[in-house]
């Protein structure tokens, strides 16, 4: 007879799996979770466009930013206002709170799915994929963008799915495709990472290219859309902004730096033995080449890069499989301790971003209150900041001053121009506040960019507008500088 209290071995061995299945998946809450949480307060101005979007969606306004201006296409996810429609008709910053949200819940998520697959993944050392996972939680790219507001938190839960699936190329791709329709730079890479694994899978050439083409299907629907509602067929962002090739590849090399991941999957004898690692890590190369083309991105943690970053330390463990242990040792080294030193030298320092900026909406709140149009560079705070008619100095949301030469900083915006759009206040950034805080000394004011340094020397500038506040933005001493139209004479 069996003795009190006895378990039996195989009831033991049963149990063993599971436990061992429940402990990665914390471990991958983790990773996600913790870091998330941590850089809650980051964000960016051009989460808010969206949300503008969204308000004038609720409100039954349509597409559009400015309620009585037309219909543009100012939001290169195109799905993603549609998703922030339940909070469409809450307060701007509230409905920020919400993005946020559903962007943390999304990439927690996946988190706990990619711990269950490192779990899984036995053929690879239990230490290769825990610090595979270490790494992802030390990249504060993914982390900072998980919570931003943006919709790359959505998009890099989609593209780390489609990677997670590789064993099953249909379901790659359809995911894939979900995250190209929220990132349209994504195309090249969704449409090689369903080819890849495909190809992987031993499947006859008909249903490879099948599959690359349901990849692209999300993409190319939406570009159907733009072209029907907008004339184009690719997002406005794109002709505010056109490409600078230099610029792109500075972006590349520094985003493969400070993701980390990137550090992860340099194997390439391991890759080649890893026909489902050589498919995830041929399509981030193809993406990191479209972010060169598109001429990378001017927001901080290298956001066009975050969505493939987490799939990269999936490949790796499918590389680890193959590799020498010490050289699997070696790349994880490098990756903590470069985590490690970012950390250290102030990576999370954007975690005050979102505080400062509510702040600053507060502060403008009053002084906008009985505008009827306001010029700015960054819409996307003045858009939570009142309700009035903005004119897009930078023309991401406006096809007029996007089409002007120069970059979304550098648009050849002049005083005459500014005044056939009748603003009654314009709002100009600048690197330090007036001296001695005397508005009238404003033309002493650093400029850094060049659209409002042009407007501040603009003489017609001066004979129409006159300084009527000074907004500070965080401690550092930088801030806009509001200038009123003068009353006719």
């Amino acid at each position: 007879m069996p003795q009190i209290g006895h378990v039996p071995p195989s009831l033991i061995a049963a149990r063993a799996p599971a436990t061992y299945g429940w402990a990665w998946a914390a471990a991958g809450l983790a990773a996600a979770l913790a870091p998330a949480l941590w850089m809650w307060g980051f964000t960016v101005d051009d989460a808010l466009v969206p949300v503008r979007y969204a308000h004038h969606l609720a409100l039954g306004l349509g597409w559009r930013f400015n309620a009585g201006g037309p219909s543009s296409d100012g939001v290169t996810p195109l799905p993603w206002p549609v998703l922030l429609l339940p909070a469409g008709r809450w307060d701007p910053m509230a409905a920020l709170s919400y993005a946020k949200a559903l962007g943390l819940l999304a990439w927690t998520c996946t988190g706990v799915g990619l711990g269950v697959a490192m779990g899984r993944a036995r053929a690879c050392p239990a230490w290769v994929r825990g610090a595979a996972l270490l790494v992802v939680a030390l990249s504060v790219p993914i982390a900072a963008y998980a919570v931003s507001g943006m919709e790359t938190a959505l998009a890099t839960s989609f593209a780390t799915g489609a990677v997670l699936s590789v064993k099953r190329p249909w379901a790659t791709a359809a995911l894939a495709g979900a995250a190209a329709s929220l990132r349209p730079e994504l195309a090249p890479w969704a449409f090689v990472l369903a080819a890849g694994t495909g190809i992987a899978a031993g499947w006859p050439a008909g249903r490879v290219a099948a599959a690359a083409s349901l990849a692209l299907g999300p993409f190319v629907a939406c570009a159907l859309v733009r072209t029907a509602a907008w004339g184009r067929p690719a997002p406005l962002a794109l002709l505010a902004k056109p490409s600078d090739i230099d610029h792109g590849l500075v972006y590349a090399e520094a985003a493969c730096v400070v993701t980390l991941t990137p550090v992860l999957v340099f194997a390439p004898r391991a890759l080649r033995r890893s026909p489902r690692g050589l498919a995830i890590v041929a399509a981030a190369l193809v993406h990191l080449a479209a972010v060169v083309a598109v001429g990378g991105d001017w927001m901080p943690y290298a956001r066009l890069m975050v969505p493939v970053a987490p799939s990269l330390a999936w490949a790796s463990v499918l590389a680890a499989e193959h590799a020498a242990a010490w050289a699997s040792a070696v790349r994880s080294a490098v990756a903590v301790a470069l985590g490690v030193v970012l950390v250290a030298r102030g990576g999370t320092s954007g975690r005050s971003v979102g505080a400062d900026r509510a702040a600053l909406v507060r502060r403008a709140r009053p002084m906008l209150a009985h505008a009827n149009r306001v010029a700015a560079l960054d819409i996307g705070w003045v858009g939570a900041s009142t309700g009035a008619d903005i004119v897009d100095l930078a023309g991401l949301t406006d096809p007029v001053i996007a089409s002007l030469p120069g970059g979304h900083t550098s648009k050849r915006v002049d005083g005459m121009l500014l005044l056939s759009r009748d603003p009654d206040v314009l709002l100009l950034y600048a690197l330090a506040p007036p001296p001695d805080g005397d508005l009238d000394r404003w033309a002493d004011l650093r400029f850094a960019r060049a659209v409002e340094a042009r407007l501040a020397a603009d003489p017609v500038v001066a004979r129409h507008f006159a300084p009527s506040a000074w907004l500070p933005l965080g401690a550092a001493g930088a801030g806009y500088l509001a200038l009123a139209k003068r009353s006719p004479e």
